[in-house]
Order: structure tokens, then C-alpha cells, then sequence
């Protein structure tokens, strides 16, 4: 004979978030470092000039490669 516990109706209802695992102390320490990097790397970013006739939007060059109106052009 199975529990009430073990009934599919008493599932973690769809909308509803299921009950967290505690975190590991190592996992702890890995997630306000990543925290701490994100922080830094926004604070970095905060303190650049900004550019000026620059083209809008992403940095052309983030892939390596030179993009223009979806053309693509390597070095």
C-alpha cells in the first residue's frame, strides 16, 4: 500500500518552485566569487570612457572578426 505522500496529486504543484538543497561550503564560496568577478567586470566596465562616432550597438569586433550591416570580414 503506498503513503499519501507517494500520491502524484501531492506533487510540487507547476507554478510553484520546488524546495532547495542546501549549497556545499565549496559551493558557497564558488558562487560569491563568480559574484564578486561579475561585480568587478560590471565596475570595470562602469569606468571605461564612452565612445564617441563609435557604431552602435555590440562591439563590432567581439568575435574576432569585423561585422558590418551582417557582412563579415576576418583580418
Amino acid at each position: 500500500m503506498a503513503s499519501s505522500d507517494d500520491r502524484p496529486d501531492k506533487a510540487t504543484p507547476p507554478g510553484k518552485p520546488a524546495a532547495k538543497k542546501p549549497l556545499s561550503p565549496a559551493a558557497e564560496r564558488a558562487l560569491a566569487e563568480a559574484a564578486q568577478r561579475r561585480a568587478e567586470v560590471d565596475r570595470k566596465a562602469a569606468d571605461r570612457p564612452k565612445e564617441a562616432g563609435g557604431p552602435p550597438g555590440p562591439e563590432p569586433t567581439r568575435y574576432g572578426d569585423w561585422e558590418k550591416k551582417g557582412l563579415t570580414s576576418d583580418f
